[in-house]
């Protein structure tokens, strides 16, 4: 078993080896992923010259052909009950203020709809910063406390995501870049709490995971490093602003690729893609839960996605 300062070296060979080969992105991810778990590594290229190779970029697998399929069936079925997107907005210091008013009614809203037990006053604590850990054992140790912080981190890391989208970046390129830095504000407090470990913190999951109460059980885990990339491409191309919204929260959910946050960073990539067409930022209520599950249900367990794009139109 190697050492902790073995990891780091083959890490950072391993860096350098993807970054030589014209994949600095999976490079960056290896690299931000190893420092979120708290290692110190210093990429090294392990190649004396540039590889002559010009390297296909992505072989394509039957899980990444059966989601576009996917795609591009349901794409059509939720323009028909989606509405017409109104467009980016002229005003974009108005759009991003009503996205930070959103926010106590919102993290209370999706805390509450995977099972944290948190209120309004805990929230506001966090955000305004009287949330003390260092002499409040409380606030230091529950795990709602650190799910409260963790989605404040998180959110404020969206808002930027959403600044750079309604200045002209990429919807799907946007959520690309970002989301795992989502998940890791998300999860960092658990981290520092002790909750968690900090390798928890590093790449997509690692293991089998299945849903409560879901007849759908998410791809493999090796599947998921063929859909992550496919899956934001899909979105990158997608045109339909709605269509975007839509398949960007049910195909997140539907990947799973995370152990834990899946639903909460869904709900992030289903607003950001909200702002990239400009639909106002939209809270899924906690009252509504079991409609919003069973819409979920049906496009993944049945392959009917109309429940769902209607139930968020409906937010709207």
């Amino acid at each position: 078993m190697l050492l902790d300062g073995g990891k780091s070296v083959v890490a950072g060979r391993i860096a350098g080896a993807f970054r030589n080969i014209d994949r600095p992105k999976i490079a960056n991810d290896i690299l931000n992923g190893m420092k979120a778990a708290d290692y110190n590594v210093r990429e090294l290229d392990p190649f004396t010259h540039k590889s002559p190779i010009i390297f296909s970029q992505r072989q394509i697998s039957p899980h990444v052909n059966r989601m576009e399929l996917m795609w591009n069936e349901m794409r059509e079925e939720i323009i028909k009950v989606f509405p017409p997107a109104p467009g980016l907005p002229t005003n974009q210091a108005a759009y991003l203020k009503q996205v930070e008013d959103n926010y106590i009614n919102d993290a209370y809203n999706s805390l509450s709809i995977e099972g944290y037990r948190v209120n309004t006053e805990l929230i506001e604590r966090v955000r305004s910063g009287t949330w003390q850990p260092d002499i409040n054992e409380q606030d230091r140790q529950t795990r709602d406390a650190m799910a409260a912080r963790g989605y404040w981190q998180a959110f404020q890391m969206v808002q930027k995501t959403i600044e750079a989208i309604l200045g002209g970046t990429n919807p799907g390129t946007a959520a690309d870049n970002d989301h795992a830095t989502w998940y890791r504000e998300m999860f960092a407090p658990s981290v520092t709490a002790g909750i968690i470990k900090p390798s928890d913190l590093a790449g997509y999951r690692n293991q089998p995971i299945y849903i409560r109460g879901s007849k759908h059980v998410p791809p493999a885990m090796e599947a998921v490093r063929d859909l992550m990339p496919a899956f934001f491409d899909l979105l990158a191309t997608e045109e339909n602003a709605g269509v975007r919204v839509v398949l960007g929260h049910f195909f997140f959910v539907f990947i799973h690729p995370y152990s834990d946050g899946n639903g909460r960073i869904g709900r992030f990539l289903m607003n950001s893609m909200m702002a990239s067409g400009g639909y106002p930022w939209t809270v899924i209520p906690l009252e509504r839960r079991a409609e919003y599950m069973a819409s979920l249900e049906s496009a993944s367990a049945g392959g009917d996605i109309i429940p769902f794009a209607s139930f968020i139109a409906s937010l709207l």
